[in-house]
């Protein structure tokens, strides 16, 4: 019982009055009263001496013991029990116990219109109407016929209360609600209606969120920042649904331990696999509501036309400033332009009188040189063999490589104005100074070449090679070799080798380290003094071995042999086209040369004699060189 002893609340005093002394005069306590009508009461008063009273007050709580707030607690619950109203499922009575998983629990118990929002109070009531209205005894007591043991319909009952009075398995029968929609909205269906097509879809899975105050998808007014928030919520959405309740394994019926594990094991891929459909279809749903909403194509547009004018605003500030250096520049390069074209047109008066000067001269040497070669032409070439001919044809190009234009002229003249005799009198002094002329420029570049050999063995000395010497013959030989042996020649160094031993008058062994060494060294020799070497390498192995040419259906109609002042290497494709000119136009066709020079772009009548000369000469010495080699290697065996 309470004793007064509460806070003070108020002290009331009366007007004070001259002489205040007081006299304390208390009075009995008064006990406070108890249960719901108790209130507070004065427990002590003081009367002063001038007839002041002070009262002093006490709250007085009312003590309540446990068993009134219980009974508190159970008629408040009876009351909203009373409000609550249950649906009766038809199909209770011919509910399977054996099948309660597959059954809607919330149904079970009357509370489908209530559903996840159901309160423990609630589905605590709804059990206990439904155990009074189904228990199998007052059923029984109402002569209804019950069914034994746990094959009864009030089976369901009891199950459906052990899930939805549990909150763990009552949350993994929510996660798989059978009356939750999980359908989509395709971008279809939301094309004219989006906010009325996809906001309750998102209204109905925010149920699934974590976390509370789940943004709304609000309507075509929202602001960025709201749609921002709203897609960045469920992009990132964390949902506690779990598919625990759809286990076709318990593993309470395992029998062991390694039998519960394997169910375990079972159970979480299968778990594992409906999160990943679930998180799946939330992200469909949020990239249809994403690329339908109105709104993010509203925002795009302007932020595309805010960059557009920005763009647009940089652009015209530049341009401005961009004409302003452009009209300085203009004036800068029309001054040096003008400049320019003056001198240019000096440069090229100049150019073109030179090339008038050049053409009429190359025109006139053209002229000079047919010339030549009809007169020669006339006189059947001075000579009545087939072999004198073709020499001669091949020093008339000589002399029209060589002479200059009044040389030529000054011949052409006596050979038109005199007779045959003196004619080809003056024709062979010709060739001879010609001749001496070429024999002089061998000599100087047979000078250079030795001079060059001996400078590369010098520079070559501690290379392997230095101890064994080489002489003008055996450099000959190793060119000649290296040419009749290309690169793509199986074993071509010790090839190489073995025939220079063979060929070699030195007799110095020579192993294919030598072999490559000295030939590394000779690739720094100048290009002249490389195809001085190769001819002479080339003429000595005629002499040696008689590979002369012979007027046969293999020759061609013309010879040409002279110097090489102008090479160019012959390409692929031009090798390609001489060979099938050789082959459209045959030995006895007229003027078989001119019209292969024609089928060949780039290269003269002269170019394609010389070409084909050497074909025919390189194919020959390469197999009289290959029969030699396999000669000797089967006169070791």
């Amino acid at each position: 019982m309470n004793t007064g002893r509460g806070t003070e609340s108020r002290l009331t005093r009366l007007p004070h009055r001259q002489n205040d002394n007081l006299e304390s005069t208390p009075l009995p306590p008064r006990r406070a009263k108890t249960g719901p009508d108790a209130a507070w009461s004065p427990c002590l008063c003081q009367l002063t001496s001038d007839g002041l009273v002070v009262l002093l007050i006490f709250f007085s709580f009312p003590l309540i013991s446990t068993e009134e707030l219980e009974d508190k607690k159970e008629l408040s619950e009876e009351s909203e029990d009373e409000e609550l109203q249950l649906e009766e499922f038809p199909m209770l009575k011919t509910l399977d116990p054996k099948d309660w998983k597959n059954q809607d629990h919330y149904a079970v118990l009357g509370l489908g219109h209530v559903r996840y929002k159901a309160t423990q109070r609630q589905i605590k009531a709804a059990h206990k109407a439904m155990v009074l209205k189904h228990h199998p005894d007052k059923r029984k007591a109402a002569g209804e016929p019950i069914k034994e043991g746990d094959n009864d319909y009030f089976t369901c009952i009891t199950k459906a209360y052990e899930m939805l009075s549990d909150p763990v398995k009552r949350r993994a029968f929510n996660s798989v609600d059978p009356t939750f929609d999980n359908s989509v909205p395709s971008k279809s269906e939301a094309k004219d209606n989006f906010f009325e097509v996809f906001s309750p879809v998102f209204e109905r899975n925010s149920r699934w969120s974590n976390k509370k105050n789940v943004p709304k998808l609000g309507d075509m007014n929202s602001s960025f920042e709201d749609v921002d928030a709203f897609y960045s919520f469920w992009y990132n959405f964390d949902s506690w649904r779990e598919f625990s309740y759809l286990d076709e394994e318990e593993k309470e019926k395992a029998e062991c331990r390694d039998e519960r594990r394997w169910i375990e094991k079972q159970n979480r891929a299968t778990r594992a696999q409906r999160k990943k459909e679930e998180m799946n279809r939330i992200r469909t749903l949020v990239d249809n509501a994403y690329s339908c909403d109105p709104r993010i194509k509203k925002f795009k547009e302007e932020e595309k036309a805010k960059k557009e004018a920005e763009k647009k605003a940089k652009a015209d500030a530049k341009r401005k400033e961009q004409e302003a250096k452009e009209k300085q520049r203009q004036a800068e390069l029309e001054a040096a332009r003008l400049a320019k074209e003056k001198e240019e047109e000096e440069v090229r008066q100049q150019a073109l009188l030179a090339k008038k000067e050049k053409d009429i001269q190359k025109k006139a040497i053209k002229k000079e040189r047919q010339k030549l070669r009809n007169s020669c032409k006339t006189w059947n070439h001075f000579s009545d063999s087939e072999a004198e001919r073709v020499k001669m044809m091949e020093e008339v190009e000589k002399l029209c490589d060589r002479l200059e234009l009044a040389s030529l002229q000054c011949l052409n003249e006596t050979l038109t104005s005199s007779t045959k005799e003196v004619g080809k009198a003056a024709l062979e002094k010709q060739i001879e100074e010609i001749n001496e002329q070429i024999r002089k420029e061998k000599e100087e570049a047979e000078a250079r070449m030795r001079q060059a050999s001996k400078n590369a063995e010098k520079s070559a000395g501690g290379g392997g090679n230095g101890s064994k010497h080489w002489s003008e013959d055996d450099l000959q030989l190793l060119i000649k070799a290296v040419n009749l042996f290309p690169a793509g020649t199986n074993s071509r160094w010790e090839v190489i080798a073995n025939y220079m031993n063979i060929h070699s008058s030195s007799g110095v062994k020579r192993t294919a380290k030598d072999v490559i060494g000295k030939a590394k060294s000779l690739q720094k020799l100048d290009p002249h003094q490389k195809d001085d070497i190769n001819k002479k390498a080339f003429d000595k192995f005629k002499k040696e071995h008689g590979v002369v040419p012979q007027a046969d259906n293999a020759t061609p109609s013309e010879r040409f042999e002279g110097p090489c002042t102008d090479f160019t290497p012959w390409t692929t494709e031009e090798q390609k086209l001489l060979e099938q000119a050789l082959k459209t136009y045959p030995v006895n066709t007229p003027e078989r040369w001119e019209k292969i020079a024609e089928a060949v772009p780039g290269r003269t009548k002269k170019d394609c004699m010389k070409r084909y000369k050497e074909l025919v000469e390189m194919v020959k010495a390469k197999k009289a060189a290959q029969e030699q080699v396999l000669n000797a290697s089967r006169g070791k065996k």
